[in-house]
């Protein structure tokens, strides 16, 4: 956590002052690149690449820093063009994009308990608040606090003040910044995406959305015990606030979860790899924010009762419409059966496979089949390699080296132009997947996905 001397007084939420830095920024940045281009033009084809690539990363790395500097909702448009936007960004912009998420410096408590008192008037006198938040994000921040009355540990997020009305003029601000400064090909994809990103950010700062889906997924798991989800209370939420329980929890990269007995990580992979499983075939909904901030474990005293997880953050929670939940289905069942037909066949219903020429879809359908390899069984797929699987179908996810593979096959795909730019759906269960994969890495975890497949297959 940040200082004191760290911490931001305020929140330079006007959108002239944000326009006036953004432009200025943006000017900068592109007058070093026409200065860079200038420079190469009497240098060889492999010189000109080099020395495009060094200045298009010194040019990323400057925006994302003035970028930094505004905080709120850029910020956060920032992350998310990170997180989803690896098919149309360049290498370059999305590692200095990614960087935001270590810029997450806190509001002082003055403003904020100025936030407090004008959402929640009187009742801010029925609490004791921790000044000291326990977590900070571009669009908001969390303190902990204790009810008087009955000393309900509950925590408060409270979003910054500004930041959801500044969310159309940054966006504005951030797609003119990208091209005052020629860092990304302006296509329509890019702005499908962009303006998804909007959707996005509109969602995330709307805090009635996100109790109504706390509660939806605390009903879908109330009687599964291996899952925490906080309790939403409503006296203290307001639209710019959301209150909820305390929750204890270690963070599940730490060394006490690292630590645990083989059983016990398998146990808690395999309830991370299931709840994806049930939001894509019982619920239609799912969280796509794969941050392991999203999730906290609270360990057993005991080997008798499971560790859990708790479930933090469902501000980023995405439904699907039935006509992709079915191509879903059939292409995660064709990863069990691990058939080529079958996943190519699958491959259709959709707009962005049925525009696919129909002899490149064997080739793309090979990549699939690899993505989707924890799937399958030694049965029916002789190319896993050894040791990857054992005789109980427990898939030993650090040693497969998945994801390297999957992205070497995709590279050298015949069928690669048509992943330039995927469905912004299909990018969003991609992105859980691969959440969920990293999710077993970390752990060092051995499960049995095919277990977990079969009451849907």
């Amino acid at each position: 956590m940040s200082d004191r001397k760290d911490k931001l007084k305020n929140l330079k939420t006007s959108s002239v002052d944000r326009r006036l830095s953004i432009v200025k920024a943006s000017f900068l940045a592109g007058t070093r690149w026409a200065t860079s281009n200038a420079s190469t033009i009497f240098s060889s084809e492999e010189e000109k690449e080099r020395k495009r690539k060094k200045a298009l990363k010194e040019q990323a790395e400057y925006l994302v820093n003035e970028i930094g500097k505004l905080k709120g909702s850029i910020v956060k448009i920032g992350q998310m063009m990170a997180l989803y936007g690896e098919h149309f960004l360049p290498e370059e912009v999305t590692q200095a994009l990614n960087t935001l998420n270590n810029q997450t410096v806190a509001l002082e408590w003055n403003a904020i308990k100025t936030q407090l008192i004008a959402e929640l008037g009187d009742k801010l006198n029925e609490l004791e608040i921790d000044p000291e938040p326990i977590g900070t994000a571009s669009l908001a921040q969390v303190h902990r606090a204790k009810r008087k009355s009955d000393g309900l540990e509950i925590v408060l997020k409270i979003q910054y003040p500004g930041v959801a009305d500044a969310i159309d003029s940054d966006m504005n601000l951030f797609k003119s910044m990208l091209k005052l400064t020629h860092i990304v090909p302006q296509t329509r994809e890019f702005d499908q995406w962009f303006e998804e990103v909007r959707e996005m950010m509109h969602r995330e700062v709307d805090y009635k959305i996100e109790a109504a889906t706390t509660r939806r997924f605390a009903e879908y798991l109330k009687d599964d015990s291996r899952y925490i989800v906080p309790q939403i209370i409503d006296n203290y939420c307001t639209p710019q606030i959301l209150c909820m329980t305390f929750e204890q929890g270690v963070p599940v990269n730490s060394p006490e979860i690292l630590a645990l007995s083989q059983h016990k990580r398998n146990n808690l992979a395999e309830a991370a790899l299931d709840i994806a499983i049930r939001e894509l075939f019982e619920w239609g909904e799912m969280q796509t924010d794969p941050n392991f901030g999203n999730y906290l474990v609270r360990m057993s005293p005991s080997d008798t009762q499971p560790d859990q997880i708790v479930l933090l953050d469902f501000g980023a929670i995405r439904q699907f419409d039935q006509t992709l939940l079915k191509v879903a289905h059939a292409l995660i069942k064709a990863g069990y059966e691990h058939d080529l037909s079958m996943m190519t066949n699958a491959m259709t219903g959709y707009d962005f496979f049925d525009l696919i020429p129909v002899g490149i879809k064997p080739d793309m359908a090979k990549v699939f089949l690899l993505a989707t390899e924890p799937f399958s069984s030694l049965e029916n797929n002789p190319d896993i390699p050894q040791g990857v699987i054992d005789l109980q179908n427990r898939y030993h996810w650090k040693q497969s080296n998945l994801h390297s593979r999957v992205m070497q096959r995709a590279s050298k795909s015949m069928a690669s132009r048509y992943f330039s730019v995927p469905p912004k759906e299909f990018m969003f269960i991609s992105r859980k997947f691969i959440g969920a994969y990293t999710f077993m890495t970390v752990l060092d975890a051995q499960t049995n996905v095919r277990k977990l497949l079969q009451p849907f297959m």
